[in-house]
């Protein structure tokens, strides 16, 4: 297990831990959670050996392997699967092993050699590579391309890819979804369920946290504090505690009074019975983590546009995408990415762009935007039209010498200085934040100011690509309040399935050169990603095994050719018998850890629990928890296995 005991650290004259305890018990799933600052990032530091603490302990079993993400990916020439390869340093010891004994020409020492190499499976070590690869969304002839020839982002994936293969007892994510889509967030939170070992992940994206972990570390005020459960129950606990503190009590039942107005105002204007369900759930959803809140540091709404048009844009046989020189040429080529989109963007729409990337989601979006000519067909807008656009890389077209009042100011020329104040006062940029360079901000603070920038500009069609990219959780939840609330029309493209469910009632798919309606939720397609991801698997496997036919060829009859099946059969069946009953054994023994961790999780969700009174319930409840939530991943590690075993006898 990992044990900080009475861990205090500074860096610089800051303090970010002052005399904090916590137990993480091995085979648990943590989320690692708290403000931009809190030190998330120095306790991996921590961990990982890199740092060390002022004051306290922390420990760890000493034979533990530690996987983490690089931050830097060095521009070599290696391919991409070697490079994943690399990840796993008792393969690469064994071939080395192998190598050498060769060039001694010695026999004992090669033999040695490769019942390690087949110890370590290096044998599938090739394929699960490719794997981790394709599941990242590389495309099999990129698993051959140099790690130089790819952008930054996919050099991070490449990174993530190499640290999932290293064979380890704890692994350590710090923003692990920031450079994936959302294909390739499905794929990686499958992976990590079937993770056997201990990880910790620092994410801002509250549905992933959901989706992978058990256990919520929380950073506040320099002390780490644990919570049984995923974000969400961790959301549930916290709020129980600051409900019990009057003022934020208040403002909990202000919030939830404005959002259930809101319910009310929303369910008298739709029309589309499946819609208005759809936000109805979205927003009892949001109704839920709003006393979790109470304390978050701003929030903020749109303002009301001051038109309505209908339809709002209509395209018609729109042929999307690029015109670029090629070779230094003056004569002009077309890069075709959706070749006939016709599209209306009704009032009021809310909409959601699926699909994985570079099939033309933010082609789409600037084609919508205008900042990207049709190379064909026609963009009509409605009348009144005001378009605010929110681009992947919008913090970069802010400019860094100025501060947000000189923005503000280009923007609104003849408006009152203490107005735009005002304006940026919602936005936390107060007093002489204002007034200073932004160039030291935050990622997230100059996407607030970019949110701010079209905010004030009274879109009634916002276009948003990415927009939670560099926000923390807190400002998240501001930004999902304010577009549940928004009056216009909303087309997004996000990662942040929590966004997109809050925010979003009906998606369109963008994928094969088409853009059309996906006819169900994120769940639905989650299912569907997983589904094709299963089916290109057996296709890929039936084209690697060798054409029946090739046996009536090679002259065998008819007749010995259905005795050899028949004996074939037999002889899997009874292979697959013994993984059959494993497998009901251990689905059953599954089961019912389940029904306990459901009953604990119970118990730890009880504020009641946390009484004095309750310590021993509490203290037995949190140890067991630790037990079954190992055994739990052992057995599903044992389950999986089977699962496996029985696929490949097939």
């Amino acid at each position: 297990m990992i044990r900080f005991e009475r861990l205090s650290l500074s860096r610089g004259t800051k303090p970010l831990f002052d005399n904090t305890s916590v137990l993480i018990n091995p085979g648990e799933a943590v989320g690692l959670i708290g403000a931009n600052g809190a030190g998330k990032t120095t306790l991996f530091a921590l961990l990982r050996g890199a740092l060390h603490a002022d004051g306290g302990e922390v420990t760890m079993p000493p034979s533990w392997r530690i996987a983490h993400v690089m931050q830097e990916t060095p521009a070599v020439e290696r391919n991409a699967l070697d490079y994943v390869l690399d990840g796993d340093t008792a393969l690469r010891a064994a071939e080395t092993a192998i190598e050498a004994a060769q060039r001694r020409h010695d026999g004992h020492a090669e033999a040695e050699a490769h019942a390690t190499f087949a110890d370590v499976d290096g044998y599938t070590a090739p394929a699960r590579a490719e794997a981790l690869l394709l599941g990242l969304g590389f495309t099999l002839e990129q698993t051959r391309q140099p790690v130089a020839s790819f952008s930054g982002g996919w050099r991070m994936r490449l990174n993530l890819a190499q640290a999932l293969m290293c064979p380890s007892d704890l692994l350590l994510l710090d923003e692990p979804t920031n450079h994936l889509d959302l294909d390739a967030i499905v794929w990686l939170e499958d992976w990590l369920r079937r993770y056997a070992g201990t990880l910790i992940v620092i994410s801002h994206d509250r549905e992933f946290l959901d989706g992978v972990c058990n256990v919520t570390l929380h950073i506040e005020n320099q002390q780490i504090k644990r919570y049984g459960g995923n974000y969400s129950q961790f959301e549930v606990l916290r709020a129980q505690q600051i409900a019990l503190q009057q003022s934020a009590y208040e403002k909990q039942q202000k919030t939830i009074a404005h959002l259930e107005s809101f319910i009310t105002r929303f369910k008298a204007k739709a029309t589309k019975a499946r819609q208005a369900q759809s936000r109805v759930k979205a927003l009892e959803r949001m109704e839920l983590i709003a006393p979790a809140h109470v304390a978050s540091p701003f929030t903020f709404e749109f303002r009301t546009p001051n038109a309505a048009p209908n339809p709002m844009l209509v395209l018609e046989d729109v042929r999307c995408g690029y015109r670029a020189a090629e070779n230094g040429d003056a004569t002009m080529t077309e890069k075709v990415i959706l070749p006939a989109v016709t599209l209306s963007v009704q009032n009021e729409q809310r909409i959601g762009l699926l699909g994985a990337n570079g099939q033309g989601k933010s082609t789409l979006i600037k084609t919508l935007a205008g900042t990207l000519a049709p190379l064909a067909g026609r963009v009509k807008h409605g009348k009144g039209l005001q378009i605010g656009y929110f681009a992947q890389h919008q913090v970069e077209t802010l400019r860094h010498d100025d501060s947000p009042l000189q923005h503000m100011a280009r923007l609104a020329p003849d408006t009152r200085e203490q107005e735009l104040r005002d304006f940026l006062g919602g936005f936390n940029f107060r007093g002489d934040m204002a007034s200073a360079p932004i160039a030291p901000f935050s990622g997230g603070e100059k996407a607030r100011l970019a949110l701010a920038l079209i905010i004030w500009q009274k879109p009634n069609l916002l276009l948003l690509d990415e927009p939670t990219n560099h926000l923390d959780l807190e400002t998240r939840h501001a930004l999902t309040m304010a577009l549940a609330q928004f009056d216009g029309t909303l087309i997004l493209v996000s990662h942040d399935r929590h966004l997109l469910r809050a925010t979003t009632d009906q998606f369109l798919l963008v994928a094969g050169g088409r853009v059309q309606p996906f006819d169900g939720d994120l769940d639905d397609y989650r299912d569907w990603l997983l589904q094709d991801a299963a089916d290109k698997r057996s296709a890929s496997r039936a084209a690697a095994r060798p054409d029946a036919g090739m046996a009536a060829d090679m002259g065998t009859n008819r007749k010995e050719q259905r005795r050899a099946e028949a004996e074939e059969r037999q002889r899997l069946t009874q292979l697959r018998k013994p993984l059959q009953n494993k497998i009901a054994k251990l689905e059953k023994e599954l089961a019912e850890l389940e029904q306990e961790k459901q009953r604990l999780d119970a118990v730890l969700a009880d504020s009641a629990t946390y009484t004095d009174a309750n310590k021993t319930l509490l203290t037995d409840s949190l140890k067991r928890q630790g037990e079954v939530t190992g055994r739990l991943a052992e057995v599903e590690s044992a389950w999986l296995d089977a699962q496996e075993a029985i696929e490949k006898i097939a």
